[in-house]
């Protein structure tokens, strides 16, 4: 089974950065795809990007141009940088991998990370 493990949240003011970092462990197959969601109360978990073993990227609307996304297959990480932070990007993070073996697609999650946006 696969582990995924979120670092890198906290309280950050409007306009500010932080870092995202997550982990995986475990048998993971080669074919995959790693990216963060969020989720605020009440609200559908939403995509917010995803990057495939091949580097392929993919962005929610809401936060292209402001987040980046990246990783290191050596090291099963995947990162989200995170730039010009509003008030509104307040939400739980939460790693997820895709694992594409041809009859389906398996998903694992994180237990997430809080990112608060606030003066």
């Amino acid at each position: 089974q696969v582990q995924l493990v979120e670092s890198g949240g906290g309280l950050v003011q409007p306009g500010g950065s932080l870092r995202l970092s997550c982990v995986a462990s475990g048998s993971i197959f080669s074919i995959n795809v790693m990216g963060w969601y969020r989720q605020v109360p009440g609200k559908e978990r939403e995509l917010v990007a995803a990057i495939s073993n091949g580097g392929t990227t993919n962005y929610g609307d809401s936060v292209k141009g402001r987040f980046f996304i990246s990783r290191d297959n050596a090291k099963n990480t995947v990162y989200l940088q995170m730039n010009g932070l509003k008030p509104e990007d307040t939400a739980v993070y939460y790693c997820c991998l895709e694992e594409v073996r041809g009859v389906g697609v398996f998903r694992s999650w994180g237990q997430g990370t809080q990112v608060i946006v606030s003066s």
